[in-house]
């Protein structure tokens, strides 16, 4: 097979060939439908040969399990869409549904093939409808490796891991040049559509890569975190790394003196988490709560957990969204869910109320209710109010939850608390000591862990450096779940 790999090295870019080649072990990949062809006759079409109608598909090896592939050409006809292109990925995506294995797709289109009208149009659908079949059966995971515009960019939008390249991934329902035409504005392909802006803005890149070699290298380390198809057991990992003095004393030092002081919660998730082993997901998306996979003695959790260093870790609409969407993920390939709480509430005010903060919580509150895998939560500073029910507390179906000895759990904070319990005091600067003496009984009677834990909603207060045995015991007790309470129904109704 002959490929135009120069003209897309004098764009800085990898030819799709290379990419697979990159992106699979050495000598494993195999073509199918290298054959095939557009099949459209009007525009002057008939006399165009559109090598493997641009797009190559196959499958190989990574890391030494199967994986499906397919690879958009650029410099075929522009990668773009026919019904044989859009056919041939359908395929592919079907056959490694039978076949139990990831399907990983490199995007590189301008869209539609305008010249084949309808049947383009076709092709898409039968490809979303693929990914659709496909989605909670295998992973499905997009490289964005060029412009993808219009319908390009939907298939990826179905998938379950996106990743961008930075200087090369764009990503936009219409171009610059119809923004130009229809809104008079201009503005670049970057700032519509570029990495930055779906890995910090939009929330559609899940991994922002600084060069198309960095990104598949992280494909690969994403691969070894997951199972490869619904109901596939991981192996845990030959050996394990963990220093547990320095991690003990890591843990300890975690927290700030001063309750309200911000700290970063991956420094903790690093220090329960075997060494090296924290691979966050959309880490610059919502930074107030992070997730990503871990592995705790080799063995892969997915962990959620408020970051007080963003927004003080207060839940908004995106960060309600990205923690759902993980949450369903590690949900659909059985992955055991790791919670880590130490949240203030739900952002108060009008602007998230009018993006729909009670729609956005309320998919936090469903999705860990429909989870059914093991689920521990651990409860380190503060839960408050409604968020202290949502972030997979024992009353949506935790398996267990712990509280650190100093951990606040209530309707809400002290002094909130005071100033609505003692409104006229609070006024009267001779009742000042009688408002410091409620303050502090408010903190040593009803914030306490000891209440919640008397009323069996927490199953043991613990000591942090007690914090990953417990854990660990926690999941290899659930290993064996099984969920047999759910009631008969087709599905339920998550508010979108």
């Amino acid at each position: 097979m002959t490929y135009n790999i120069e003209k897309q090295h004098e764009k800085g870019k990898l030819h799709a060939i290379e990419r697979i080649n990159a992106l699979l072990d050495k000598d494993s990949f195999v073509e199918i439908y290298a054959e095939a062809r557009h099949n459209c006759y009007e525009f002057g079409m008939d006399k165009k040969d559109i090598p493997y109608d641009g797009v190559i598909t196959g499958f190989g090896t990574i890391n030494g399990r199967r994986v499906a592939v397919y690879s958009q050409d650029f410099t075929v006809q522009g990668g773009s869409l026919g019904k044989m292109h859009g056919d041939k990925i359908a395929e592919i995506i079907s056959k490694a549904i039978e076949c139990k294995c990831p399907v990983i797709g490199i995007n590189d289109s301008g869209g539609a093939r305008i010249q084949e009208g309808v049947n383009a149009l076709a092709g898409y659908g039968n490809l979303f409808y693929q990914n659709v079949r496909a989605s909670g059966l295998i992973p499905q995971i997009s490289i964005i490796a060029g412009p993808c515009a219009g319908g390009a960019v939907y298939s990826p939008g179905l998938t379950d891991f996106i990743f961008t390249i930075d200087k090369i991934s764009y990503m936009f329902i219409t171009g610059p040049k119809v923004v130009k035409s229809v809104m008079f504005l201009d503005i670049s392909e970057e700032d519509l559509g570029g990495g930055i802006i779906h890995s910090q803005k939009s929330g559609v890149s899940h991994f922002r890569c600084p060069d198309e070699n960095d990104c598949y290298t992280k494909v690969r380390k994403l691969l070894d975190y997951i199972p490869h198809y619904y109901g596939d057991v991981l192996k845990p990992a030959g050996k394990v790394a963990y220093d547990a003095k320095k991690k003990v004393r890591e843990i300890k030092e975690i927290l700030p003196e001063r309750k309200t002081q911000g700290y970063d919660v991956r420094k903790l998730i690093e220090a329960l988490t075997d060494d090296g082993s924290f691979f966050e997901v959309a880490e610059e998306f919502a930074p107030n709560v992070s997730v990503g996979f871990a592995k705790i003695e080799g063995k892969s959790v997915g962990i959620i957990a408020n970051n007080p260093s963003a927004l003080g870790g207060i839940l908004n609409c995106d960060a309600s969204d990205k923690a759902s969407r993980f949450i369903r993920y590690c949900d659909a390939y059985n992955i055991p869910l790791l919670t880590l709480v130490d949240i203030p509430g739900f952002v108060p005010g009008p602007e998230e109320e009018q993006k729909g903060i009670i729609r956005h919580g309320a998919k936090l509150i469903y999705a860990y209710s429909e989870a059914t895998v093991p689920k521990v939560t651990v409860i380190t500073r503060k839960a408050y109010g409604g968020a202290y029910i949502a972030m997979c507390s024992k009353h949506l179906g935790a398996d267990f939850v712990f509280a650190w000895p100093t951990a606040e759990i209530a309707v809400m904070g002290a002094e909130g608390a005071i100033q609505i319990l003692y409104a006229k005091q609070l006024k009267d600067p001779s009742q000042a000591q009688m408002v410091q003496e409620k303050t502090e009984e408010y903190k040593n009677t009803i914030m306490t862990p000891k209440i919640a834990a008397k009323q069996g909603y927490i199953s043991g207060i613990i000591e942090p450096e007690e914090t990953r045995g417990k854990i660990l015991s926690c999941f290899k007790f659930l290993e064996e779940k099984r969920d047999t309470a759910q009631p008969e129904k087709k599905h339920g109704n998550i508010p979108l």
